[in-house]
């Protein structure tokens, strides 16, 4: 019997491999028999004590066990929460990437840059194509969302039709492209759909979410009303849809316009190439050739909204930028909202541009990409699924929306909080979590994959909070003496000059701790560590209310 059928009712297993309770790293795996089909594959920023790490990427186990049965990839969209661990999971399930035409080109540069193309097979496919991987089918739908070409998917499947919605909202007045396919959601409906994992970012917010083209409204007031300072937009790279209507913008009140950030030079070219953005001629300058036009001749499109601290706005508000220096001729605009947990490097840029001279706006210049409840309540209606599994957000999103499902009359019994990992067997007959697979967040740091661990960080923490104590002596085996030493150095833990007296102590436990070892017999090193760390630890403690990191090195000396 099909490990997918019960009592010969079929059934598939959905299984989120990441993105629930956090945003961010979303990948989840749709199983039926001998098949698997994966959507998304994204990546998370680090922590505040992830330190050093660079981005957190899924532990996809499952899948590389699984290898025979993955069928491909299906991305909805371009955004890095979705394409950012591509790179990495790629090298162990190679398998075939289906997107869109835009999302497919952000991928492309990412495979390109980590000498992966001619290895990865893709294919671009359409709104209202349907592809065949396995036992699933899976139909691309228009959607919006704050980049072009975010499609939501029908998913069909033996057990039934599953609808994933993908990050979205409802934008009659897109900037780019045609409005979300409302009309198509409502026909799956009709069909009877099975289960909507629906996005649930803005699960909170009451109300409709405002069209993008509001915010091509405002920031043509505000080059109106700034017509004699320099302006710099920080938004997301990814923002197309934003870019253009700043150069829509800066190009009405005739200002040339100077781009920065690696990422944003990268989105815009290729979002040029492939014809989703349009650059009137002699827009864009070089940033060399700023010096040759007067301030209120002039904009800057910048990465750094979100505080990134080597972003190139960051760079401006310290004062370290190479070409550009801010000033009290400068209007700087945040058109963006701080991503949860950034707030507070928003607020450290802000406060630095301010006291620079610089005039900072950050309200009602930008507006969301996600669905607002009654957005959501619209795309219940017309797909009316017997089963609601929120995805995309922290917990108390999820809950906001099986809030929702439950007000649209979704049995409590038939809305599923999942978490990372679990197997959700679902369909016609019933619905259930049997079990779970294992998962988790692997962190990248420089060219480094997953050799970073809870261990080295539990240490960076450590490093970074109270310092550390290394404490190097040479001793003679045979004899059982010290040979050279102790010198204890420190580094981040009291200033030498200023603690002769601490430095001077610890030298004096060190050597008679060593010594008391050393004339017992013992020449078992890591007990002689182990003694130095623990004797050196309740000094140390008792002294300054402080817990360095002790690191002992002894040097066994030879004839």
């Amino acid at each position: 019997m099909s490990q997918n059928t019960t009592n010969g009712t079929e059934r598939v297993q959905i299984i989120p491999l990441g993105g629930l309770e956090q945003i961010g790293m979303n990948i989840t795996a749709f199983c039926y028999g001998d098949s698997i089909i994966v959507v998304d594959c994204g990546l998370a920023f680090p922590e505040d004590d992830m330190l050093g790490i660079d981005l957190v990427i899924p532990d996809v186990s499952y899948l590389k066990e699984n290898i025979d049965k993955v069928k491909g990839f299906v991305i909805t969209h371009g955004h890095e929460d979705h394409i950012g661990s591509l790179p990495y999971v790629l090298r162990e399930v190679n398998v075939p990437l289906y997107g869109t035409r835009l999302t497919m080109g952000l991928i492309e540069h990412k495979l390109e840059e980590h000498g992966m193309l001619e290895t990865t097979k893709r294919k671009v496919v359409n709104f209202g194509s349907t592809i065949t991987l396995g036992d699933f089918h899976v139909e691309f739908i228009r959607t919006n969302h704050s980049i072009a070409d975010a499609a939501a998917l029908a998913i069909y499947t033996p057990a039934g039709i599953i609808v994933h919605t993908g990050d979205f909202k409802v934008d009659y007045t897109p900037v780019y492209g045609d409005p979300i396919d409302l009309q198509r959601f409502g026909e799956i409906g009709k069909k009877g759909v099975l289960a909507l994992l629906c996005d649930s970012t803005n699960a909170e917010r009451p109300g409709f979410t405002a069209s993008e083209r509001t915010v091509g409204r405002a920031i043509d007031t505000i080059f109106e009303e700034h017509l004699n300072t320099r302006i710099i937009i920080a938004t997301f790279a990814s923002n197309v849809d934003r870019v253009q209507q700043i150069i829509n913008s800066a190009y009405k009140f005739g200002r040339k316009v100077v781009v920065q950030g690696r990422s944003m030079v990268t989105t815009i070219d290729i979002a040029g190439r492939l014809g989703y953005i349009n650059v009137p001629d002699n827009t864009l300058i070089d940033i060399e050739e700023l010096k040759n036009y007067p301030d209120n001749k002039t904009a800057i499109i910048t990465t750094g909204s979100q505080g990134e601290s080597m972003a190139a706005l960051s760079r401006m508000a310290s004062g370290q930028h190479k070409k550009i220096t801010i000033g009290p001729n400068d209007t700087v605009i945040f058109s963006s909202n701080p991503i949860p947990g950034n707030e507070k490097a928003v607020t450290n840029v802000i406060n630095e541009l301010l006291m620079k001279g610089a005039d900072v706006i950050f309200q009602d210049v930008h507006v969301s990409g996600h669905a607002c409840q009654e957005d959501i309540k619209l795309i219940y209606t017309l797909v009316r699924p017997k089963y609601a599994i929120p995805v995309h957000g922290e917990y108390k999103h999820l809950i906001a929306q099986g809030r929702i499902a439950r007000d649209l009359g979704v049995p409590k019994e038939n809305i599923f909080i999942l978490e990372t990992g679990d197997i959700l067997e679902i369909g016609q007959d019933g619905a259930k979590v049997g079990g779970n697979v294992h998962t988790g967040a692997i962190l990248v740091d420089g060219l480094g994959v997953g050799d970073i661990g809870n261990v080295v960080l539990r240490d960076r923490q450590r490093l970074g909070a109270a310092g550390i104590v290394i404490i190097v002596a040479g001793v003679d085996r045979e004899n059982g003496c010290i040979t050279a030493g102790p010198v204890v150095v420190s580094r981040g833990f009291v200033y030498v000059k200023e603690s002769d007296e601490v430095i001077d102590e610890s030298t004096q436990i060190v050597e008679e701790v060593l010594q008391n070892a050393l004339d017992k017999g013992t020449r078992d090193w890591n007990k002689l560590k182990n003694g130095i760390k623990d004797a050196l630890s309740d000094y140390i403690w008792k002294k300054n209310k402080r817990r360095p990191m002790i690191l002992p090195i002894i040097l066994e000396e030879e004839d």
